[in-house]
C-alpha cells in the first residue's frame, strides 16, 4: 500500500467560485501527476475494465452522449468528449446533480496530470457544507486519486476490495482519512474561510468517515 503521507503531499487541492448558468456553485479541483503517459491514463480513467481497479465497477456507454453508472455510486451522462486530454460529465447521487470535468496533461513522456474538477450548486441552508465542508466531497475524490496510484504501480493487479477495506480501518487508512480531511480544511483556508470553522469541520469529516469520536 502506498504511504498515506507521501500520498496526500503529492496532491493538489483548491477550491473557488464560479458562477454557472444554474447559479452560483462551488468548485473542487483535486491533481496529481503519474508516471505514465497521457494515452495510457485516458484509458485508465475511460475503459470500463481499467476504472473498476482503482474506483469502482461501472455500467453504461462511456461514450459522449452516453449515460454510465458506477456501482453503488453516482451516475450521470457524458456531455463532452475530447481525446485523450479531457471528458465531462453531469455527477448524479442522491437526487442532487452536480458536473465533473477530468482533464489530463502530459508533463514529459511519460508522466501525466490528472486532474479533476467537481463544480456543485450553493444550495441555501447548505448544512451538510456547513457541518462537513470541502472535506466531504473531497476526501472520496483522495481516496480516488489512491486507488489510482494504486492502479498506475501495478496495472495488471485485480481490484482487492477485502485489502482495501482492511486497509481503511487500519493506521494508515485512518491516518490518511485525517491528512485528507486537514488538507481539504487547508484549501478551505487558503480560499477565504474561517481557520476555526474549517479546523472543526475537518474533524467532523475525519469521525464521519471513520466513527472517530
Amino acid at each position: 500500500m502506498i504511504d498515506a503521507t507521501e500520498q496526500i503531499t503529492s496532491v493538489r487541492r483548491e477550491l473557488a467560485g464560479r458562477t454557472v448558468e444554474a447559479g452560483e456553485a462551488r468548485v473542487l479541483t483535486i491533481s496529481q501527476v503519474y508516471d505514465t503517459g497521457i494515452d495510457d491514463m485516458w484509458d485508465v480513467v475511460t475503459v470500463a475494465d481499467r476504472i473498476e481497479r482503482w474506483f469502482l465497477p461501472i455500467s453504461g456507454e462511456l461514450r459522449e452522449g452516453g449515460k454510465y453508472q458506477f456501482e453503488g455510486n453516482a451516475g450521470g451522462t457524458i456531455t463532452a468528449c475530447d481525446r485523450p486530454r479531457s471528458f465531462d460529465a453531469t455527477w448524479e447521487f442522491g437526487g442532487q446533480v452536480s458536473w465533473i470535468t477530468v482533464r489530463l496533461t502530459a508533463e514529459g513522456a511519460e508522466r501525466t496530470r490528472f486532474t479533476l474538477e467537481h463544480v456543485a450548486l450553493i444550495a441555501d441552508g447548505d448544512e451538510h457544507w456547513q457541518q462537513f465542508g470541502p472535506g466531504a466531497v473531497g476526501v472520496g475524490w483522495d481516496s480516488g486519486l489512491l486507488g489510482l496510484a494504486m492502479h498506475l504501480s501495478a496495472p495488471d493487479a485485480p481490484r482487492d476490495n477485502d485489502a482495501i477495506m482492511a486497509w481503511m480501518v487500519s493506521e494508515d487508512g485512518r491516518r490518511f482519512m485525517k491528512l485528507s480531511s486537514e488538507a481539504w480544511a487547508g484549501a478551505d483556508v487558503a480560499a477565504g474561510a474561517d481557520p476555526a470553522v474549517a479546523g472543526k469541520q475537518a474533524a467532523a469529516t475525519y469521525a464521519a468517515y471513520t466513527g472517530a469520536a
